[in-house]
C-alpha cells in the first residue's frame, strides 16, 4: 500500500483519533443480483450531484458515505438526500477514511481534476471499484499509473464519458467502422461553451468548514481564494486543464474512438485570452491539431468561450470527415450524416428517453453509464465496461498534449509507445508534476 496512506493511518491512531486498521489488499468480490453494493461519492459540489442521483437509480445499491473537504456542502447534500430519498447518509471530509472503510465496495470520484488519479490509485490499492469523472488524470504520467493500478489490483474502473453508453453514439461508431461515410481521415472536436469573466477575488481566510489542506491534496498549496474553491479551479493549471480538459474530454474521447487511434505523434496548439481581464490562467480560445502520419489521419480541436456560430447545429460535439460524406455528433446522444457533394441527408439517430439537461438525459446519459459500471462490478468483468480505464488515460492524454503544445508555443513530436516527447526535455517535464508530501502519485503503484 502506498506509503503516504500508511503514514496517515499511523498519525491518526497515535493522535488519538478513531483507530483505522492498516489497509490490506482485498481480493476481487463478485456480487450476486441480490447482494447490496455499498457506495461512496467523493466530491459533491458539481458532477457529484449527478453521481448521487445515478447511484440511487441502481438496483440494490446504497450510498453509505458522501465525502468532500467542504463540510458546508456535505451538510447541504445530506439534507437534500434525506428529503429526496428519505434515507440517511454518512458524511466524511477525508477521502482516506472512506477508502479505508471496508464496508464500502465502490466509489465515484467527482473531485477536482488534480485529485482524480491519486484517488483512483488509492481506491484500487484498497480493493475498491471506481467510477471517475473526466478527465481521468491531471497529467499524462499519472494517467498511466492509474491504468497500472487498475490492472495490478484487478479493479473495475469506469471513466465518466457517458456518451460511450449511448446507443445512438455506438450506432454512429458502427457506421464509421463499416465505411458509411467512406474512408474517415479527419475528426473535429467542438467545445463552444458560455464561459464568462470570473474576475479576481484575491486571497482571503479559509472559510469555516473547509479543510483546505485536503482540498489542495497533491497540488501546490496556494493562499486560499474563491477563484479556486469551488468551480473556477478549472481555469488554473495547478488544479484544472482548461475546457479542453473539462467539457472537451467527451469530445477528445469520441475523436479518438471514431478514428480508431491512440495518442498522436505531432501536436501543435495556438490560442489565448482575448476577452476577459480576469484571473484565468488557461486560454479562453484554443485550437489544437493532432496528426497521425502513419495512419493518415488528423484531429482538429477547437475551444471557444462566448458568442459563436454553430457547426451543422453543433456547439458541443464532433464532426467526422470521410471521402463519401460527413457525420455530425451533437452533444452526447445524437448524430446525423450528410452524403456526397450535395450533402444529401443520410442516416441519423438519437437516444430519446426521459427529458433532462445535458449529460444526464437520454438512454445513454449518466444513469445509463452508471448502470454499465454496476453491471461490470457485479460480474467483476472489465470487458463489458463502456469506458474502461485505458480510454480514460488516452482521452485525457490528448487534451494534456494540446495544453503542453500551447504552453510551450511550438510543434511537438511525441512517441506514443514510450509516452514521452522526442528529444525535448522541457516538454517531458510537463508530462508529470511535483507532488506535495503525503499526496504523491507513486512510481510503483
Amino acid at each position: 500500500m502506498q506509503s503516504s496512506r500508511r503514514s496517515f493511518l499511523k498519525r491518526t491512531a497515535v493522535a488519538g483519533s478513531a483507530v483505522i486498521a492498516a489497509p490490506t489488499i482485498i481480493s476481487a468480490k463478485v456480487f450476486g443480483a441480490n447482494d447490496r453494493i455499498n457506495a461512496a461519492v467523493l466530491g459533491v459540489n458539481g458532477r457529484g450531484k449527478s453521481h448521487i442521483k445515478s447511484f440511487m437509480a441502481q438496483d440494490n445499491v446504497r450510498i453509505k458515505t458522501l465525502c468532500d473537504p467542504d463540510m458546508n456542502l456535505l451538510i447541504d447534500r445530506q439534507k437534500s438526500f434525506k428529503e429526496t430519498y428519505n434515507k440517511d447518509v454518512g458524511l466524511e471530509q477525508d477521502l482516506r477514511r472512506v477508502i479505508d472503510d471496508k464496508d464500502i465496495d465502490v466509489i465515484s470520484i467527482a473531485s477536482p481534476n488534480h485529485w482524480h488519479a491519486l484517488s483512483v490509485i488509492w481506491a484500487c490499492q484498497a480493493g475498491k471499484d471506481v467510477y471517475v469523472e473526466k478527465p481521468g488524470s491531471h497529467n499524462i504520467w499519472e494517467g498511466r499509473k492509474m491504468v497500472e493500478a487498475a490492472e495490478k489490483y484487478d479493479r473495475i474502473v469506469q471513466h465518466g464519458v457517458q456518451l460511450r453508453s449511448s446507443p445512438a453514439i455506438n450506432e454512429a461508431i458502427d457506421l464509421l467502422r463499416n465505411g458509411y461515410i467512406g474512408k474517415v481521415y479527419m475528426a473535429r472536436g467542438l467545445v463552444f461553451r458560455w464561459r464568462g469573466d470570473i474576475g479576481d477575488q484575491g486571497f482571503s481566510a479559509v472559510p469555516n468548514g473547509i479543510d483546505y489542506e485536503l482540498w489542495t491534496g497533491p497540488a501546490p498549496k496556494r493562499p486560499f481564494t474563491r477563484n479556486l474553491v469551488h468551480y473556477n479551479w478549472h481555469w488554473h493549471w495547478d488544479y484544472g486543464n482548461g475546457d479542453v480538459g473539462n467539457q472537451g474530454i467527451h469530445e477528445t474521447d469520441l475523436c479518438m474512438w471514431g478514428l480508431d487511434v491512440g495518442l498522436p505523434t505531432k501536436i501543435t496548439s495556438m490560442g489565448g485570452k482575448f476577452l476577459w481581464d480576469d484571473c484565468k490562467e488557461v486560454p479562453e480560445v484554443l485550437t489544437s491539431i493532432y496528426k497521425y502520419p502513419d495512419e493518415g489521419k488528423i484531429i482538429q480541436f477547437e475551444v471557444r468561450p462566448w458568442c459563436t456560430n454553430t457547426e451543422d447545429g453543433a456547439t458541443v460535439g464532433n464532426i467526422f470527415y470521410g471521402d463519401k460524406g460527413i457525420m455530425v455528433v451533437e452533444g452526447y446522444d445524437k448524430y446525423k450524416t450528410f452524403l456526397g457533394k450535395d450533402r444529401t441527408p443520410g442516416k441519423s439517430g438519437e437516444d430519446g428517453g426521459p427529458s433532462g439537461t445535458g449529460m444526464d438525459r437520454g438512454a445513454g446519459g449518466t444513469v445509463g453509464h452508471f448502470t454499465n459500471f454496476i453491471e461490470a462490478v457485479r460480474k467483476h468483468d472489465k470487458s463489458i465496461l463502456n469506458g474502461p480505464v485505458e480510454t480514460a488515460h488516452l482521452s485525457s492524454g490528448l487534451a494534456h498534449l494540446g495544453n503542453i503544445a500551447y504552453r510551450l508555443d511550438r510543434v511537438l513530436t511525441f512517441n506514443p509507445k514510450s509516452e514521452t516527447f522526442i528529444n525535448d526535455a522541457e516538454a517531458d517535464k510537463m508530462l508529470t508534476r511535483k507532488y506535495r508530501e503525503g499526496f504523491e502519485v507513486p512510481n510503483n503503484v
